[in-house]
């Protein structure tokens, strides 16, 4: 008795020990938000100007910024290599004037403060190349180093900004398929982004296209990157757990990486991963399968690490959205009609993350098993249900 009371005892440290460990480790309290971007269109050039503000949530711990740079990507379907490049980046220090070579000197952000930061980018090419159109998106990659009593943390956060959004579909072009005792038609729209809100996006490409009984549907993974849900590994930090039992996993789920998993461990705690897993993996000896997935939430399953998702989120490991219900309600409430989060693939599993009160779910099980969004780069996250 005594021998398991201590077992027990060893046990609880080890967790606490645990739990402790992973709950101080290293962060800054430092948030960047992009808004307020604009794009402009000339003969020869393409100009993108945009504001970044960052934050200190923190009510004393003041954090410095040493380094701050914006790297773009430009994504289209043609050949961009000719295209130069010219970035610009302004401080608008609350308490600092700008220096006039554009040199970026490291800035304080106290506790309770934030600051903001302009940003230019210009891309121009020989006429020849009709540069405008070519580029669908640009995708601005913002590298940051957080210094402070945490340390030296190097911070990437990139998003999109499309240059060009497809015309909303009038319904007259509109061109449903059959399907099992319903119709369904995927709905083009730009690439989504946290520049977006999800229910403007709804409303702007299908709302004149809804009819009374329609059931609109958006994939989760676009929702997911609306809300910024997602982040390079490489601000990831893989713990000593993560790399363990990252290797028991099958290896092409999304948690067969020390990051992916990590990224869970940092949703809901070491304690609850290894605890899932523990039980799991004994459940799984007399054959009950799945236990992993039900003990650790939502998110386990949901999780797409790099490669899961149509770029430039596919270097990216995306999280499931945040209060997804509640925003279904929100978008059938604005819309008239029941709305929904799914997630699909080509293999026919559907799985209805979340839906509006009401909504009609066998409907969409059978409307969408064919996956009418298709899983590679349609551009197509909605999809509108009608029942025949």
């Amino acid at each position: 008795m005594c021998t398991l009371l201590l077992i027990l005892l060893l046990l609880g440290i080890g967790v606490l020990w645990i739990e402790a460990r992973h709950r101080l480790r290293p962060s800054s309290p430092l948030q960047v938000r992009a808004h307020d971007w604009q794009v402009q269109h000339t003969s020869k050039s393409l100009v993108l100007e945009g504001w970044l503000t960052i934050t200190n949530p923190h009510q004393r711990m003041e954090v410095m910024v040493p380094e701050l740079g914006v790297e773009p990507t430009l994504l289209g379907n043609n050949d961009l290599s000719s295209v130069n490049v010219q970035t610009k980046i302004t401080p608008h220090h609350p308490d600092e004037d700008a220096r006039p070579d554009g040199y970026w000197a490291a800035y304080i952000v106290k506790g309770r403060k934030s600051t903001r930061v302009k940003v230019q980018l210009t891309f121009s090419a020989d006429q020849e190349v009709a540069i405008n159109d070519r580029v669908d998106s640009v995708w601005v990659d913002v590298h940051w180093v957080n210094y402070g009593p945490f340390g030296r943390l190097h911070r990437r956060q990139g998003m999109v900004v499309p240059t060009h959004q497809p015309e909303p579909l009038q319904g007259a072009d509109a061109a449903f398929r059959q399907g099992d005792g319903c119709a369904v038609l995927p709905i083009k729209t730009h690439l989504l982004g946290p520049l977006d809100d999800t229910v403007d996006v709804l409303k702007h490409y299908a709302g004149g296209l809804i009819q009374p009984g329609d059931v609109l549907t958006i994939g989760e993974t676009p929702v997911a990157v609306i809300q910024g849900r997602y982040a390079h590994p490489s601000t990831v930090q893989p713990s000593w757990i993560a790399r363990l039992l990252c290797r028991v996993f099958h290896p092409t789920s999304s948690l067969a990486t020390a990051c992916g998993i990590q990224t869970l461990i940092d949703q809901v705690g070491p304690t609850r991963v290894l605890m899932a897993w523990s039980v799991g993996f004994v459940l799984k000896l007399v054959g009950l399968k799945g236990w992993f997935y039900r003990l650790a939430g939502d998110q386990a399953r949901l999780i797409d690490d790099i490669t899961g998702t149509t770029p430039p989120y596919d270097q990216t490991i995306v999280l499931g959205p945040d209060s997804p219900a509640e925003l279904c309600n929100l978008a059938a409430e604005t819309l008239g009609v029941s709305v929904a989060i799914v997630d699909v693939n080509d293999l026919g599993r559907v799985k209805v993350l979340a839906s509006s009160r009401g909504c009609d779910e066998a409907l969409l099980h059978r409307a969408l098993k064919p996956n009418p969004a298709g899983n590679a780069n349609e551009r197509t996250p909605l999809v509108l249900v009608r029942p025949a």
